[in-house]
């Protein structure tokens, strides 16, 4: 596979760009400027491993088309690491996946690299509600990678936060057919700051319907399935414990552990 790495600036014109096959790095020595964004390209669609910001871990996942990352700015960055983003020089990669890697059991939703836009790199994660339309309680939080759950707000308390909505769902897409047989679980735990969800519901595209009980408890909780294809899975249906005053529940981090139909 072909894979090409760009900078663009606010006026679509390419800022730096480099192409190679299977294993391709750009370093950007500037600082970025609001409007940039980066972008990876690929000859074909593919398991891919890319580190787009230097600050973020690897992400690997498949390149269905065309990735751009807006480069964030201000309030947008409150969901990342501080120095994500910022200064100068920036290194930037992405390699091909080989067959043992693309065959490996792993957490399929993971993606440290979603964000709202994301159409070209999966998985990606949307929701009907995010908390006040903050990059701290954005949808992508939930597949980040970040397990931290004793607070709320900035990184390292990032999380899916559901603006008190009653009606509240996310969904993680694939991007393509999956088989998961394991559902790891952590709800955010800011006590007595957060209330918490006793049940809810995780249903797949294939029409399977999962109902997880949960614990009072930050740490991560983890459900067996019955190993299910599907192309995505969505999380909705939570009930808050009546009992707890707070009206603020919310996601940390949502696992779906398989293998890719391979």
């Amino acid at each position: 596979m072909i894979l090409s790495i760009s900078v663009i600036g606010a006026d679509r014109q390419v800022k730096a760009r480099a192409s190679a096959d299977g294993h391709v790095s750009l370093v950007y020595p500037l600082p970025y400027e609001p409007g940039d964004a980066v972008c990876l390209h690929g000859s074909g669609a593919g398991f891919v491993t890319a580190q787009m910001e230097d600050g973020l871990a690897p992400a690997f996942g498949f390149l269905r088309s065309e990735f751009r990352l807006p480069i964030p700015f201000g309030r947008e960055r409150d969901g990342y690491s501080p120095g994500c983003f910022s200064g100068g020089p920036h290194l930037l990669w992405a390699r091909a996946a080989g067959a043992k890697e693309i065959g490996n059991y792993r957490n399929l939703a993971l993606n440290p690299l979603d964000h709202h836009h994301n159409s070209g790199f999966y998985p990606h994660a949307e929701a009907n509600v995010e908390t006040r339309g903050e990059s701290a309680f954005a949808a992508r939080n939930a597949i980040d990678g970040n397990c931290a759950s004793a607070g709320h707000g900035l990184w390292p308390y990032e999380s899916w936060g559901i603006d008190r909505r009653e009606d509240a769902e996310i969904r993680v897409d694939f991007g393509r057919e999956v088989r998961i047989d394991r559902l790891v679980i952590t709800l955010r735990a800011d006590f007595p700051h957060d209330n918490w969800w006793k049940t809810a519901a995780v249903t797949f595209s294939n029409g399977f319907a999962f109902h997880p009980g949960f614990v009072r408890t930050g740490a991560p909780q983890a459900f067996l399935i019955e190993p299910q294809q599907t192309a995505w899975l969505r999380m909705s249906g939570m009930v808050k414990d009546p009992e707890d005053p707070s009206p603020f529940p919310a996601l940390a981090q949502l696992e779906a552990w398989g293998y890719d139909m391979v």
